[in-house]
């Protein structure tokens, strides 16, 4: 088993709703069992690195799962309620 860090990354003045709450609470109780840390959300962000690559969101939050395998983390991270909110979730190894 490895672990894997999903970083979410939204819109920097986006806010969620009292139902997308509640909802990020059940998944992160749905996947509980593979959190191996809870992670944290992010306020302020600053980028570094080359300028103009087009991108609008920023890292918002993560959280660190454990699962066997990288296909195995990117099913568990196809749950994220903010998939439905227009955040996105990158998954990657922790080496």
């Amino acid at each position: 088993m490895s672990s894997y860090i999903l970083s979410f990354r939204a819109q920097s003045d986006r806010t969620a709703g009292a139902a997308e709450e509640a909802a990020w609470g059940q998944w992160f109780g749905e996947i509980g069992a593979h959190i191996a840390d809870s992670g944290h959300r992010v306020g302020s962000v600053r980028t570094l690195g080359p300028a103009g690559d087009g991108r609008k969101d920023t890292l918002a939050g993560y959280v660190v799962i454990n699962a066997d395998d990288l296909d195995a983390a990117v099913k568990l991270a196809s749950g994220c309620p903010g998939l439905k909110h227009g955040a996105s979730v990158e998954v990657g190894e922790a080496i």
